[in-house]
């Protein structure tokens, strides 16, 4: 198969888009209430050619600890997991998240080959006979002729496997095995019955998660097993009841006769054995199969008809409900069904336990995270505004790191802190939530550990990965200097210690939290941090009017190349960054000397821009090369999401609408498995920005605003209704429609909201939240006097200057 997938690329898309809508079309379930089946609009093959270990899904639910699915490679975080033009299945694994992996299984017969490595006894499969679908995955094991099928609840894998007659059939559980990031660093067996084993696998620290950390799992068979066995250091052992140690592994043998069915629930934990024993127990008593696909399909069903779309062609609103689906998974839960989670941030393990409701149960979930670096532009705005009972879990579960380490983590793996990336980039989550009416959690708490995160000792000050100091984050340098020298320190302390974007970061997280004093009565806080929130003036280059690049001794960086990747900017350049002022675009307006110079040099950024579709190449492969960053918008990454929308603020709304719409076309449609998201994806936050995109909302300060805002674009559909929370918000929908749209009719000719003519492009959360309906009246040439003038554009911190 991969000699024919590298003859013909081409022909492989089609095939395998034909087959999305074809061979491998969902089947129908029962749903209740005759809701539409919108999840079967998904399309979970998705990008899944460039898949890292944690992007790929089918058999999970909405930010499920298990999902389970099958792995071609396993070496590596990125590149690994299911990718799609492999040729092999290694292993079915039930964990893909931000740094954890585990508890790998596969189904073999004929010759035992376990103890050889999954290299050996993987198997070649075919995805002509492949069904992917949300909540469900359907393979076949063409070395054994077995055809298994995937399903999951929350915390248990739910597995039914068709096995051939043979007197040798196995499934094996390896743990000698390379998961994604993470190697096996020791695993342990028991035969509890013929019936069922129970054991752990603990898997190794990594560079990010610098802590071991176990899954506990518990496995139940539908009938009983033959003979128990295992092997260490790739020999067979005689195995009697518990197989443990380093490089081991174990497996249940049986015969099989024509189209034996059998079935394997796998539930996992991380405090305990007894604790998977509990969540099977609570969440899977039964062994009905296709009863649990329904299950998930109609939970992700109910999810994904939070925001409901009409008009558009078929594909555009399946490519819409596959980036839903991916802002809704990635971030794991990790307690279990009564709420006990281990907590990793002290010298010991701790088993920590999340408050309990009147009925016993916990009154929300934790979660593993990857960061929330850059989040404000996607995951805040579209779970805030949809799925708020998720924010307000984040934040508990955010509190409760905070309880056990002391900070507010920026990602937590495992029960670690991991460091990742740069900031308190959850300070923006918080805010905005706050700003939202999103309050059940302890707000004087959340304001103590997001105030600790942006002083020295707090998590601003460490820079990426640095686990052990504070010396990599910056954070004296930006209060006593205003900006973050570029080289900070002769030897690094962390990853990207590259000052000139941490400043800009600091700054809008520091005005974030400043709001979100305001919102308290917190006067003195509010006067600090708003004036930290100007530090990005401080690396305005004015005679090239270009942000840039400090050194120790206030000295420019020479030579001075704006698009240079990386050297003092994370994960982007000067060109792109200087954009990056999401809290006081007026203010950035003004160090350009006026509207029209700002309009001027952003448009030219997207006209350059558009001679490479947006992007720096179409994976995360392509753009680790340096020629493809060499660029001045990408939309394959987390620093440029907000540029398209900066048209708003400086009188030219039909600028924003004009390119919101192309960006959306290059990056963010197509349904294949060789394309998707055109770089890092990062757990939801790409699927996030899409659906943003396409339904033409979006806040470029995130949202913290303490009367935040979301401005407008250019809706590719005809009518979009979002269903409100009432326990949040007061009304019952908020909907979107557009007059006369088409892909020529792009541009805003007029609107009204609630039946009141609006001549601004944006309008208060408060009056999104009280339900209502805006009317977009389209048309193919743009309306420039729409939105266009001084007193339209959006709020910021600084005023106009004349």
């Amino acid at each position: 198969m991969m000699k024919s997938l590298k003859i013909n690329w081409t022909v492989l898309v089609v095939i395998a888009v034909i087959g999305f809508f074809s061979a491998c079309q969902p089947r129908t379930y029962i749903v209740e209430n005759n809701q539409s089946r919108v999840v079967d609009k998904v399309y979970p093959l998705i990008d899944a050619s460039n898949s890292r270990w944690l992007f790929f899904s089918s058999a999970t639910r909405p930010f499920g600890m298990v999902n389970l699915s099958p792995d071609m490679d396993l070496n590596g975080a990125w590149e690994s997991g299911y990718q799609f033009d492999k040729d092999s299945v290694k292993v079915f694994s039930h964990i893909h998240g931000w740094q954890i992996s585990g508890i790998p299984v596969l189904p073999t017969n004929g010759e035992f080959r376990g103890h050889m490595g999954p290299e050996v006894y993987g198997s070649p499969y075919s995805h002509d006979s492949e069904v992917v679908e949300a909540g469900y995955h359907k393979i076949t094991l063409d070395a054994y002729d077995i055809t298994a099928e995937l399903t999951s609840t929350k915390r248990v894998g739910f597995h039914r496997y068709q096995f051939p007659p043979t007197d040798s059939s196995y499934i094996h559980f390896d743990f000698t095995t390379m998961l994604g990031p993470s190697g096996t660093q020791s695993g342990y067996i028991e035969k509890v019955s013929d019936t069922e084993l129970k054991g752990y696998a603990v898997m190794e620290p990594t560079i990010r998660r610098p802590k071991p950390f176990t899954v506990y799992f518990v496995a139940d068979f539908d009938q009983p097993f033959d003979t128990f066995g295992g092997w260490e250091d790739g020999e067979l052992l005689e195995a009697d009841e518990i197989i443990e140690g380093e490089n081991t592994g174990g497996y249940v043998q049986f015969s099989t006769r024509d189209n034996t069915e059998r079935l394997m629930k796998v539930a996992i934990s991380y405090v305990s054995t007894e604790q998977a024993r509990l969540n099977l127990d609570t969440e899977l008593a039964h062994w009905d199969f296709d009863q649990v696909v329904q299950d998930s399909k109609n939970e992700w069903n109910e999810a994904l008809t939070r925001i409901e779309v009409e008009g558009g062609t078929e594909e555009e609103q399946s490519r819409f409900y596959t980036d839903l689906w991916k802002a809704l998974q990635g971030r794991r839960t990790v307690s279990d069904v009564n709420g006990k989670y281990i907590d990793m941030t002290g010298d010991e393990p701790r088993i920590g336990q999340i408050p309990l409701n009147s009925s016993g149960e916990p009154l929300f979930n934790h979660y593993n995270s990857d960061s929330f670096w850059g989040s404000h532009w996607n995951l805040n705005i579209l779970w805030h505004l949809a799925y708020p009972k998720i924010s307000e879990e984040f934040v508990n579960s955010m509190l409760l790191m905070y309880d056990d380490g002391g900070l507010i983590p920026r990602g937590p793996s495992g029960g670690n802190y991991t460091f990742v990336m740069t900031g308190a980039s959850f300070s923006p989550f918080i805010a905005s939530a706050y700003s939202k009416g999103i309050r059940n959690f302890d707000v004087e708490k959340a304001y103590e550990g997001m105030k600790k995160n942006h002083m020295p000792g707090g998590i601003m000050a460490k820079a990426g990965y640095e686990h052990d100091t504070f010396c990599g984050g910056g954070l004296d340098e930006y209060i006593e200097r205003g900006y973050i020298p570029f080289p900070l320190n002769e030897e690094p302390c962390g990853f990207h210690e590259d000052g000139a974007g941490q400043t800009l970061e600091y700054a809008y997280q520091d005005w974030a939290l400043s709001e979100m004093a305001a919102g308290l009565g917190y006067s003195e806080d509010q006067d600090r941090f708003s004036k930290r929130a100007k530090n990005y003036e401080n690396l305005w280059h004015a005679d090239s009017t270009w942000m840039w690049v400090r050194n120790q001794n206030g000295e420019w960086k020479e030579p001075f190349d704006i698009l240079e990747y990386g050297e003092g900017w994370v994960e982007t350049n000067a060109a792109q960054s200087t954009w990056w002022v999401p809290h006081d675009v007026q203010g950035l307006i003004n160090l350009m000397d006026g509207r029209e110079n700002f309009t001027s040099k952003l448009n030219n950024a997207f006209e350059r821009a558009r001679e490479h579709n947006f992007t720096s190449g179409s994976a995360h492969a392509q753009e680790t090369l340096r020629e493809l960053r060499r660029v001045y918008v990408n939309y394959g990454n987390q620093q440029t999401q907000q540029m398209a929308w900066l048209f708003n603020y400086s009188g030219s709304p039909w600028l924003t609408q004009k390119w919101t719409r192309e960006v959306t076309e290059k990056v963010y449609q197509g349904l294949s498995p060789e394309t998707g998201y055109n770089g890092d994806e990062d757990q939801g936050q790409m699927g996030a920005l899409a659906v943003l995109f396409k339904t033409g909302l979006f806040s470029v300060n995130g949202g913290a605003a303490s009367n935040p805002v979301y401005e407008i674009g250019s809706p590719i559909f005809d009518k979009i209704t979002f269903q409100l929370d009432s326990d949040y918000y007061t009304g019952d929908t908020f909907v979107i429609e557009t007059r006369n749209n088409s892909d020529q009719n792009r541009y805003i000719q007029s609107a009204t909201i609630d039946g009141e003519p609006l001549n601004k492009p944006w309008f208060y959360h408060s009056e999104l939240a009280d339900g209502g309906t805006l009317i977009l009246e389209m048309g193919a040439e743009p309306n420039k006097d729409w939105g266009s003038e001084q007193d339209d554009a959006p709020p910021s911190l600084s005023e106009p200057e004349n």
